[in-house]
């Protein structure tokens, strides 16, 4: 966790805030029983109504108080938790940037969305409920004991016995789900992976009639996530009636052995209501520590899955030495071979050739022969495993990445439109590019009258992947 604080440091004043207000609401509550006793004994008992009511108005203000406590932690930490889930979210993000080919192909895309969605939720869930619960169930468990043990040291033998039944049922609990959890989130990656590649290739699915083939892949995705799920929660929906059955067993407990003190005499009711009280208070700490340790066990499946992306070795080093260098065009192969995977088989094996500047090669093979893998050697989407490529004499890995790329046109198999207006996807190639330039590349690729035939031109929205043209 100390990685992930670092994204939520910038809100530390939140933070520190969220943390004063609890620790007032809990110290209210904590003090809220003693009060109760006074109106019981000194009040009630002894027939003083000034005691009851001067008593009362005493806890109505407590009460306002640990209201706007509360509402106080709770702005703070949903501040605080939301600004620590946009910057871990930046931070993937940006790394996922710097990803080669090698690293995306490693984890797939779909993971990778689920990873800066759901597990990035989950943990942003456990920032803002831990600043609730993490600092107020331990302060509300230690207050309560204190004060528990000073007014009965005898009825206190009680929480003795039951609080380590409970961490241990609990411990037994969390250890069991925890690697069920981790398989949930794996089976929300494969249904993200199902839907993505249905709707993103809905008309080949449309156009071979594939509908009930895709339905019969998704209803196995989820039905797999569905059993996943209900296999880690059936675990801790044990944890409430646990806990409930355990509460009810301490309160009998304490009226058992309070009652018998009452009658003896060393007990006074006032005080047995307060004990009571603080019984409940104890318990109900617990009850929330359990929640949080819960809550802990799946949030940790999803960091794990976080930082398998933040400390991914990118295999492309960016340590180009060769700067400003304006290429020519001369391509060399020398003796290359590639693999996709360490210990793979070979697509590429001692290739050597040269183009010269001016002059239009042509790759021709099969399907499979490895014709867009030697392609994307050359603006190093992905290294060589062996050998070297060269352009104008140089080693393409000794060039920045950037200047590398920005010299080197390259039309792609598959075409790629972003959401955005028709200019936007155009400026891909050039970001400063002008209007006039836009509409002159347009009319190169005798595109301009499509293009200009729509109501608002170059400026007409285009969806993601150009649904919608």
């Amino acid at each position: 966790m100390k990685r992930m604080y670092s994204y939520l440091k910038p809100y530390r004043r939140e933070v520190g805030l969220a943390v004063l207000c609890i620790l007032v609401d809990v110290l209210g509550e904590v003090f809220q029983p003693v009060l109760m006793a006074r109106i019981v004994g000194p009040g009630i008992q002894q027939g003083n109504m000034q005691i009851v009511w001067t008593t009362g108005l005493g806890m109505v203000a407590v009460a306002v108080v640990c209201v706007v406590a509360g509402m106080g932690n709770s702005r703070f930490s949903a501040f605080a938790g939301a600004g620590f889930a946009a910057n871990l979210r930046r931070a993937l993000f940006d790394k996922v940037q710097e990803f080669s080919f090698r690293n995306i192909d490693s984890i797939s895309t779909a993971s990778l969305t689920t990873r800066l969605t759901n597990d990035v939720t989950q943990m942003q869930n456990i920032c803002t409920m831990g600043m609730r619960l993490l600092v107020r169930a331990p302060l509300m468990l230690i207050f309560s004991v204190i004060m528990a043990v000073r007014m009965s040291p005898s009825l206190s033998v009680v929480l003795a016995v039951t609080t380590p039944i409970l961490l241990i049922c609990v411990g037994l609990i969390i250890r069991r789900a925890m690697p069920r959890f981790s398989l949930m989130q794996k089976g929300i990656d494969r249904l993200n992976r199902t839907v993505q590649e249905n709707v993103t290739n809905v008309r080949v699915v449309k156009s071979f009639v594939s509908q009930n083939h895709e339905k019969e892949k998704f209803d196995e995705g989820n039905d797999t996530l569905m059993n996943r799920s209900l296999g880690a929660m059936n675990l801790v929906i044990l944890n409430m009636p646990l806990m409930m059955l355990l509460m009810n067993v301490s309160t009998l407990a304490v009226l058992f052995i309070g009652g018998r003190q009452i009658i003896g005499g060393d007990l006074d009711v006032a005080t047995l209501t307060a004990f009571l009280n603080y019984i409940f208070m104890i318990l109900m700490s617990l009850m929330m520590v359990s929640m949080l340790f819960i809550m802990l066990s799946r949030a940790s499946a999803s960091f794990q899955r976080i930082r398998e992306v933040l400390e991914t070795e990118v295999d492309l080093k960016d340590e180009g030495s060769v700067q400003g260098h304006r290429i020519r065009g001369k391509v060399e192969f020398e003796h290359v071979s590639f693999h996709y995977y360490e210990g793979g088989d070979e697509v590429l094996s001692d290739i050597s050739f040269t183009a010269e500047p001016g002059q239009v090669i042509a790759i021709i093979g099969g399907t499979g022969a490895g014709k867009s893998s030697l392609i994307q050697l050359i603006p190093r989407l992905y290294d060589v495993a062996g050998g070297c490529v060269k352009i104008d004499g140089i080693d393409v890995r000794d060039y920045p990445l950037q200047e590398l790329r920005e010299q080197i046109g390259m039309v792609l198999q598959k075409n790629t439109l972003f959401s955005g207006t028709i200019k936007e996807n155009l400026r891909w190639g050039n970001e400063n590019a002008t209007d006039e330039e836009i509409r002159q590349a347009a009319g190169a690729a005798c595109a301009a009258d499509f293009i200009e035939g729509f109501p608002d031109g170059y400026d007409t929205w285009i969806e993601q992947g150009g649904v919608n043209v």
